[in-house]
C-alpha cells in the first residue's frame, strides 16, 4: 500500500473553517453542491483529529468521525449488528463505564448519520446525550447546536457537521475543566468502536485504503496506551490497558517503510509537490489477530 507523503497540522481552526464549509454546501442543491461537500468530506477525512495534553505530553487521537467516513466511502452497506445496542446505556454506572461507553455510542452515532439512518441516529442522540448529562457535560453543548441537530435530522452534511462539531465541543470543555481523565476515556470508547467496525468491514469488502487506516492505528494505538497509563493507578483501568497492550504486541509487527524521493517543483506556478511514498505491510493473518483482540476489548467494555 502506497500513499504520497503529506504533512497535517492540527488546529482547531482547520476543523472549524471545515465544518462551516461543508455545512454551506449541504444548504444548495446539484450536482456541484454534491461534489463540493464530498471534497470537503474528503478533507474531513485527513483534518479532524483531537489533541489532548496529559502530564506535559500531547497525544493526537483521530476523531471517530475519521474511520467511519472511510468506511462508508469503500461502499460497505450499513451494518446495525456492529453498533452497541442503546438498550444497555442503563447498565453502566461507573464514570469509567460511563465515559467509555459514551465514546462508543459517540462513535455509532456518526455512523447511523453518515449512513442516512435517521430513527437509528436518534435513538444514539438520546442516549448519548443522556450519558453526557449524568457525567456533568450538559454544559458542553450549547443549546442551538441541540436545537440544530433536532432541526437536521434527515440531512446527512448537516448532521455530520453537528455531530462532528458536539464530538468536538465535548472534548474541547472537557480539557478547558481540566477533566483529561473523563476526555481520555471516551477518546478511547471512539476509537476502539471505529477500529472495530474497520476490522469488521475490510473482512467483507477487502478494501485498501480501510486496511490501510487499520494499520495505521499502530502510532495512535501507543498514543492511547501512553495516554490510558496516566490514570492506572486506578483499579479498573488495569484489564483494559493489558488488554491495550496485548494488542500492541500484533501491531509491533506492522512495518512501515519511507521511500525519500526529491521533491519536483513547478517553478512557473511556484509549486513544490513532494513524491516521497510510505509504504505499510500488514499481513491477513495481522488482521484477524487484530479484529479478534479488538473485538476482546470492545466486548470488556460494553458487557
Amino acid at each position: 500500500m502506497k500513499s504520497t507523503t503529506r504533512i497535517n497540522y492540527f488546529k482547531s481552526g482547520i476543523c472549524v473553517l471545515m465544518s462551516s464549509c461543508l455545512l454551506l454546501s449541504s444548504c444548495g442543491n446539484g450536482t456541484e453542491d454534491t461534489e463540493k461537500a464530498d471534497k470537503q468530506i474528503d478533507k474531513m477525512i485527513d483534518s479532524n483529529n483531537v489533541a489532548l495534553g496529559v502530564s506535559g505530553k500531547v497525544f493526537i487521537i483521530p476523531s471517530p468521525i475519521q474511520t467511519a467516513l472511510l468506511i462508508q466511502k469503500s461502499g460497505a452497506q450499513y451494518d446495525k449488528g456492529m453498533l452497541n445496542a442503546t438498550t444497555k446505556s442503563n447498565s453502566y454506572s461507573t464514570k469509567f463505564q460511563k465515559c467509555l461507553n459514551l465514546g462508543i455510542y459517540g462513535a455509532d452515532l456518526g455512523y447511523t448519520t453518515l449512513y442516512d439512518q435517521t430513527q437509528d441516529a436518534i435513538g444514539y442522540f438520546n442516549v448519548t446525550n443522556s450519558i453526557a448529562n449524568e457525567l456533568g457535560l450538559a454544559s458542553a453543548f450549547d443549546k442551538s447546536l441541540l436545537s440544530r441537530f433536532q432541526k437536521n435530522l434527515g440531512n446527512k452534511d448537516s448532521m455530520l457537521v453537528l455531530v462532528s462539531a458536539a464530538y468536538r465541543s465535548s472534548n474541547d470543555f472537557l480539557k478547558n475543566n481540566e477533566r483529561n481523565e473523563e476526555a481520555a476515556l471516551i477518546i478511547a470508547g471512539g476509537w476502539i468502536e471505529t477500529l472495530n467496525f474497520a476490522v469488521k468491514v475490510q473482512k467483507t469488502k477487502n478494501n485498501d485504503d480501510v486496511k490501510r487506516r487499520i494499520a495505521e492505528q499502530k502510532n495512535t494505538l501507543n498514543n492511547l496506551i501512553s495516554l490510558l497509563s496516566a490514570y492506572q493507578g486506578n483499579e479498573e483501568y488495569t484489564e483494559l490497558i493489558q488488554k491495550l497492550t496485548d494488542l500492541k504486541s500484533e501491531y509491533d509487527k506492522v512495518q512501515y517503510m519511507y521511500k525519500y524521493e526529491r521533491p519536483v517543483t513547478d517553478e512557473v506556478n511556484k509549486l513544490t509537490t513532494i513524491t516521497s511514498t510510505s509504504d505499510i505491510v500488514i499481513t491477513q493473518q495481522m488482521l484477524d489477530v487484530i479484529g479478534q483482540k479488538i473485538a476482546a476489548i470492545r466486548d470488556l467494555i460494553t458487557a
